[in-house]
Formats: structure tokens, C-alpha cells, sequence
């Protein structure tokens, strides 16, 4: 019975959401609210922790966005913060840790539908056989992208950010074992992409998991952004180092569920 009225409240909350949404547009612009979405992994391979969307699911949902929201590079979300522009109706679409399968078959998406998006790697992983501790606790192994894929993305035009070198816990990590972890992820990826990188996110992405004195030295290593995965929308008043994004496929099966969220409870 609790998950047929789990069901049932994921389907009101879609069907309203997807009312709010067509009634509520402008509003939700004159309300300089801006969302970042974040997503993992996109396969077949249904997984419990939540941080699988099908490709039939990640497509559904990258209409949603193109039809309701300005899907904007994350660069120029930024941008309008740095500046105390609004960023009312944007929405910037990113992935986290660098996964194969983002390459394989997220990115054929989102070039299909004309859309940008931003990829977070773990600059360690790429290239390597390394299971993290996470996917070994459901017993699953995804693969991670090579470096000549993660060129490739670039040379696509998408955004390719640092999610530190070895995906350590920087609300744990200080000194100079933090320092090697956001400024030596920078240095990997410019070397590796022969390119200026400028936006950070940092792993688990909850808000006790970056020390203050970590986020401080995300500015210094010429960062532009600090971005989080907590949840929660932006207004011009965000400052670019507390950016918040909202996790997808982790909380929502239906984009409407989003849209509810967004338009009602204003996340």
C-alpha cells in the first residue's frame, strides 16, 4: 500500500506541476530564480542509489528543460551572478565524476537536441579501473572516460569542470591534501585539454561537505564557481562560490515532479 500511495503522490504532484509550470513561466522569471541540474550516470543498467537515469529518462527530461527553461552553459550562469544579473527561467545542465556513459550516450543526446551541458570529472578516475566506494556498495562497476574522450567533449563545445582529483570529502580534507585535491584537478584537466578551466564542483556536494577554508582555496586556484549538489535554485544575489544544484535522477522519476517543486514549493 506505501508504494501504491507513493505512486499515487508522484503522479498528483507531476500532473500539478505540469499545470504550475504552463501557468507560472513568467513568474518564475520575475523571480530570478535560475536552476542547475545535476546529473551522474545515463544507462540500461537500473542501479539503487539513485544516481541512474535511463537515456529514455535524461532525454524526457532535457525536453522538459528545453520547452520550460533558457538552457544556458553553466559559464554564462556564472557569468550573470558574477555580475548581479538575473538569471529568472535559466536553467544549466552538468554531470558529475565522469562516467563512460556520458560521453556514449548522454552527449549524443544533448547534441541532438541542440543543448549545452557541463561535465565535472574526477580527474583520477578518467582513464583508470579505480571503483569508488559507492558503486562497489551496490556491487556495479561503470567504466569512466578515457582522456581522449574527455577531449572530445571539449572539442563538441561542452563545458568540462573539476571535481577534484581523487573525489575526497572536503568537508574532512584540509590543508595542503585539500589544496592538491581542487587546485592539482585544475592543473589535470589543462594539461590534459590544453585549456583554461574555471568552474569546480566539489564531491557529495552536501552543504557540511566543504570547509569554509576549502572554499577559499577554490577562489584562490582561479576558480570562478564552487557548485553544490543539495538542491535548490539561484537568484542574482547567489554568490558564484555557493552555487546549488538539484540532483535529477536522484529525486525525481517525472520532470513535472521538478516542476511541481520548482513552481509551487519554489525550491
Amino acid at each position: 500500500m506505501t508504494v501504491v500511495n507513493g505512486g499515487v503522490k508522484r503522479a498528483v504532484k507531476a500532473a500539478l506541476g505540469q499545470g504550475l509550470l504552463s501557468l507560472r513561466v513568467h513568474r518564475m522569471i520575475e523571480a530570478d530564480r535560475g536552476l542547475i541540474v545535476v546529473f551522474h550516470r545515463v544507462n540500461r543498467f537500473p542501479t539503487t542509489d539513485g544516481l541512474t537515469a535511463t537515456p529514455e529518462k535524461f532525454e524526457e527530461f532535457c525536453r522538459f528543460f528545453s520547452r520550460y527553461f533558457n538552457v544556458v552553459p553553466l559559464t554564462t550562469f556564472v557569468q550573470a551572478l558574477e555580475q548581479g544579473r538575473s538569471v529568472g527561467g535559466m536553467l544549466a545542465i552538468t554531470f558529475d565524476d565522469g562516467y563512460l556513459d556520458n560521453y556514449e550516450i548522454a552527449a549524443p543526446i544533448l547534441t541532438r537536441l541542440n543543448l549545452p551541458a557541463t561535465f565535472f570529472v574526477t580527474t583520477r578516475f578518467i582513464d583508470s579501473e579505480i571503483v569508488p566506494w559507492w558503486d562497489q556498495e551496490i556491487g556495479m562497476v561503470f567504466p569512466w572516460m578515457n582522456w581522449d574522450q574527455v577531449r572530445a567533449l571539449h572539442a563538441q563545445g561542452f563545458e568540462i569542470g573539476a571535481h577534484t582529483r581523487t573525489h575526497q570529502d572536503l568537508g574532512v580534507v584540509a590543508g595542503a591534501a585539500a589544496l592538491d585535491e581542487i587546485q592539482g584537478s585544475r592543473l589535470d584537466l589543462e594539461d590534459q585539454l590544453g585549456a583554461q578551466v574555471q568552474l569546480f564542483a566539489y564531491p557529495y556536494g552536501r552543504e557540511h561537505q566543504i570547509m569554509e577554508s576549502n572554499r577559499d582555496l577554490v577562489a584562490q586556484a582561479g576558480f570562478r564557481c564552487c557548485c553544490s549538489s543539495y538542491g535548490g535554485s539561484n537568484t542574482k544575489t547567489t554568490s558564484p562560490l555557493f552555487v546549488r544544484r538539484q540532483p535529477i535522477s536522484t529525486w525525481f522519476s517525472s520532470p513535472y515532479e521538478l516542476g511541481y517543486e520548482f513552481a509551487a514549493l519554489q525550491i
